[in-house]
């Protein structure tokens, strides 16, 4: 049912759509001073950035701030992006149609609807049975668009704006907490700067270097034919269910030689990726117990080491040098980083005194913690969002105008 003074429309109806500079407009250059900058949709990804040189041509595919832009092909299609002021007076792409409004005070209402539930639903059903997800002018324009008066589409884009700029600011605060315990990684985890005791002075011991295979043992447990999760590591999560990660049972007659590890325990998955280049090592924490492949290197830590200090040690990807200097002939067919555990087990680590590894664990969980509160609160913020975004966008919940209309 339509909302009592809403009308649906076509998208064409609202604003006028239009393809960017193609090919026959453009030549590249590498150096920005000898171009001018082409706006993409990678832009807005953090691509990196094009420059194309300037022609009277291009002058015809001009941005103006508040202009919409939607990914038109390929894995990102249908993707929204209001274009910022920094963009104004910029070229944009092919392959980036832009939807300009016809009305100005429309802009942002536009926007929210573009970025709705209602409108990827439209979306995926232009999209099913194609092979490469594409979006052309027609398309666009014959989205169906649920628009109420203008002043009420006024009024609900400033209620989702001012959600978005909490989201950003906290956005700014996740951020700046990352960047600062990346920075205290580099400097606790590496000696350069040193904590105080409980005596209240700075620790001046030196620091020990030892293989891991001084300070732990290796663990080859095998099943005991309980009922285990069977777990593989994720080089973003850290430990998960394999039906999780794969959305299906892998393990297969496999799965009686994998390793049993404990709650504590550290496993190395030797697979490359964008996180860690040369392998990641996880402690298990989420599960009691759990079955891993076999091809980990796992160990527990001995007496006398900080548990915490190794587990931030590692996610800093400490052994990043010495692992990386281990592949010599480049990765198997299977994916896996031709590193022996043997050499594994021989890499060295960073061992202050217990006290200085629990101070600087300390610091660090400390700075964690603040981290995943910021992460909660972004994601809390962004589900609040968008369940108003279904409230306001379809009528379901009307918003007060009287203010815009004095």
């Amino acid at each position: 049912m339509v909302p009592e003074g809403w009308i649906i429309t076509q998208l064409s109806e609202l604003a006028d759509i239009k393809r960017g500079a193609g090919s026959q407009y453009l030549t590249y250059v590498e150096a920005p001073d000898d171009g001018i900058r082409l706006i993409r949709i990678s832009d807005f990804l953090g691509d990196s950035k094009k420059y194309v040189l300037h022609t009277s041509a291009i002058d015809r595919f001009i941005l103006r701030k508040d202009d919409i832009l939607i990914a038109g092909t390929g894995a990102t299609a249908g993707i929204i992006f209001r274009v910022p002021d920094e963009y104004s007076g910029l070229p944009f792409s092919y392959n980036a149609p832009r939807i300009r409004p016809k009305t100005t005070s429309c802009s942002g209402y536009l926007y929210y609807f573009l970025c709705s539930d209602t409108i990827i639903r439209q979306q995926h059903a232009l999209f099913t049975g194609n092979a490469q997800p594409f979006l052309d002018t027609r398309a666009i324009g014959g989205f169906k668009v649920l628009a109420p008066p203008v002043l009420e589409q006024k009024r609900i884009a400033q209620i989702l704006s001012t959600w978005d700029q909490a989201i950003t600011a906290t956005e700014r605060l996740l951020k700046n907490s990352q960047q600062r315990k990346k920075g205290l990684m580099q400097q606790l985890l590496t000696g350069k700067k040193r904590l105080l005791s409980c005596d209240g002075e700075p620790f001046s011991d030196n620091w020990e270097v030892k293989k891991i295979s001084q300070i732990s043992s290796r663990i080859q447990r095998k099943t005991d034919g309980g009922k285990h999760p069977i777990l593989t590591i994720s080089s973003r999560s850290g430990f998960v269910k394999q039906e999780d990660k794969y959305s299906r049972y892998m393990a297969g007659e496999s799965v009686k030689n994998y390793i049993l590890l404990e709650r504590g325990e550290f496993a190395y998955n030797k697979g490359n990726s964008k996180t860690y280049e040369f392998g990641c090592v996880f402690d298990l924490e989420q599960f009691d117990r759990g079955l891993v492949p076999h091809v980990y290197v796992c160990f527990k830590l001995n007496a006398g080491m900080s548990h915490r200090y190794f587990k931030y040690l590692f996610e800093a990807d400490y052994l990043k040098p010495q692992l990386g200097s281990l592949v010599n002939t480049g990765v198997r067919n299977n994916g896996l980083l031709n590193i022996k555990p043997s050499e594994f087990l021989s890499t060295t680590v960073p061992v202050p005194c217990i006290e200085e590894q629990e101070r600087v664990a300390d610091v660090l969980y400390s700075s964690s913690a603040e981290i995943e509160a910021l992460s909660r609160r972004l994601n809390c913020l962004r589900k609040e969002k968008k369940a108003l975004m279904q409230q306001l966008l379809t009528g379901k919940r009307r918003v007060n105008v009287e203010t815009e209309a004095a």
